[in-house]
């Protein structure tokens, strides 16, 4: 199996009131394609993290392979939501691992 993790930061320019509807769209969005990509085991947004860390968003997400990921990455459904992904946040950053 492969865990991938993102994590991301709010994009300037929005408000709190903003950044907080964003985070609840990407949230549902995300969340969403574990019903539609197979070979997506668990997919979780995580939003409103404690101030102690560095990043506002994270994805937690494993797949049943290596195979599984990269189909999911290519499926037209996570190009949309990442399309709208990247117009909210910004400093993305991902780790992708055997486990």
């Amino acid at each position: 199996m492969v865990q991938h993790i993102v994590a991301w930061n709010y994009a300037d320019g929005f408000s709190d009131a903003e950044n907080r509807a964003n985070a609840q769209m990407v949230k549902r969005e995300l969340e969403a394609l574990a019903k539609v990509i197979n070979g997506v085991v668990e997919l979780t947004v995580h939003i409103g993290l404690l101030s102690s860390g560095n990043r506002d968003i994270v994805l937690y997400s494993l797949f049943e392979s290596v195979e599984s990921l990269e189909a999911y990455q290519i499926h037209p459904e996570h190009q949309r939501v990442s399309a709208f992904v990247r117009t909210v946040t910004k400093d993305r950053v991902c780790v992708d691992y055997l486990v």
